[in-house]
């Protein structure tokens, strides 16, 4: 995405929003709608083009962030097996 990430073998799965600060996500589809509905997460759409499996979170939240982060790293790690 151009900017600085978290990575697990060569793959990104969260970073920062360059001018917003928001965090950055990878998750299951089904997981980033979730967070949508639920009002904690905004369609990550860099350039006007909707990425399904990222997510914007808005909320700061420490315990938030830390989890969402655990979440992603995991999902790219089954990802990866």
């Amino acid at each position: 995405m151009g900017f600085p990430c978290l990575r697990y073998k060569g793959d990104f799965f969260a970073s920062a929003g360059h001018h917003s600060g928001d965090l950055i996500v990878k998750l299951l589809v089904q997981r980033v709608q979730e967070l949508i509905n639920d009002g904690i997460g905004q369609p990550f759409a860099p350039a006007g083009k909707i990425f399904r499996e990222w997510v914007s979170i808005q909320v700061r939240s420490t315990m938030t962030w830390e989890s969402l982060i655990e979440e992603a790293m995991m999902f790219t790690t089954q990802k990866k097996q």
